[in-house]
């Protein structure tokens, strides 16, 4: 490369491929984290071995070929993130106790924005947005590596067996048959309302669904807030393993241990491809609120069906681009990233 202009030009180039690679990495990983590391580490290695690509594929497969074998690398140390219903039965409320396990247990939450690209075909946009939400990604945790790698290039990014194939340095027969595995694996793993879609954008019913839970959190109405969970509803608290499922034991847990959370303060989020929210609960010694929880909220049917809160407020707060304190008179910042 010769000139400012060329290498200028060269990291604008690499640059518009940041937001599909992490979300190819963020699929691979199950780590936002780990995605955008993955991805930075892609694009030093193409910058410095740009020299010696000779245009053979184009940039856009090149850059997947790197982004795949640093993934590959980096899972050879076996580790799965998961969800805390991956790991442990349901814990009655009775016996419920906070247990926290390591940070590179989980599968981790990401904002849409770093990982889904603008397109204008809704098809496109609907199967990568069904491609990040947390069942979808906990179930591609349970593929090995490489069969993990040729489901979302396949299924997801629609390459052809071939081009798979040639990224891969194997046959389009090899490629056929690791994906009728990963196909199996994942009917496996399929939950029960797998095939509830999210509209997007919400339709006036899920609307109308967010608003009023909305209200009953902030108003911390159990009353209100149990004629919106489906009954057999799931609450997850990443890093804690404790899981809870029912409408009366996620009522019971929110008025007992989570008694805290009264009169939080919720500002939605764009996460993994579902409605959320950052939830900010008061805060005795500075005033106003602080930051408490990333939730993933999951629908089916017009009802909730998961409910799931991302704790680590110090890694996740900043991830969103969302403020760590909330004035008391502040109901609402404006959206993060």
């Amino acid at each position: 490369m010769d000139g400012t202009a060329t290498t200028t030009d060269l990291d604008a180039r690499l640059e518009a491929h940041r937001v599909e690679l992490t979300g190819y990495c963020y699929r691979m990983l199950g780590s936002s984290f780990e995605a955008e590391d993955a991805v930075q580490d892609t694009l030093v290695r193409a910058w410095r071995g740009y020299a010696t690509f000779e245009g053979r594929s184009s940039l856009r497969s090149w850059l997947y070929r790197i982004a795949t074998n640093v993934c590959l690398d980096m899972l050879s140390a076996g580790n799965k993130r998961a969800r805390p219903m991956d790991l442990t039965e349901s814990t009655p409320l009775a016996q419920a106790a906070l247990s926290p396990r390591p940070d590179n247990t989980w599968l981790e939450p990401m904002p849409d924005a770093r990982v889904l690209p603008t397109t204008d075909d809704p098809a496109e946009a609907a199967v990568a947005k069904e491609s990040v939400r947390l069942a979808f990604m906990a179930a591609l945790q349970k593929l090995p590596p490489k069969q993990r790698a040729v489901l979302i290039l396949r299924e997801v990014l629609a390459w052809k067996a071939s081009e798979v194939a040639e990224l891969l340095g194997t046959s389009v027969a090899s490629v056929n048959s690791a994906l009728q595995r990963a196909r199996a694996t994942l009917a496996e793993q399929r939950e029960p309302g797998a095939d509830a879609a999210v509209s997007d954008p919400l339709d006036e019913e899920q609307q109308r669904l967010l608003e009023r839970y909305v209200a009953a959190f902030e108003g911390y109405d159990m009353t209100a807030l149990t004629a919106l969970l489906h009954e057999d509803a799931v609450m997850t608290m990443p890093p804690f393993d404790l899981w809870l499922t029912g409408v009366r034991d996620i009522t019971g847990f929110m008025t007992t241990l989570g008694a805290p959370c009264a009169g939080s303060r919720l500002v939605p989020v764009q996460v993994n491809g579902l409605p959320g929210f950052a939830q900010y609960k008061p805060d005795p010694e500075a005033g106003g609120f602080a930051p408490w929880a990333v939730q993933v909220l999951e629908i089916s049917a017009g009802r909730i069906t998961g409910f799931h809160c991302f704790l680590d407020t110090k890694r996740w707060f900043p991830l969103f681009g969302l403020p760590l304190h909330l004035e008391a008179e502040t109901d609402q910042v404006e959206q993060g990233q």
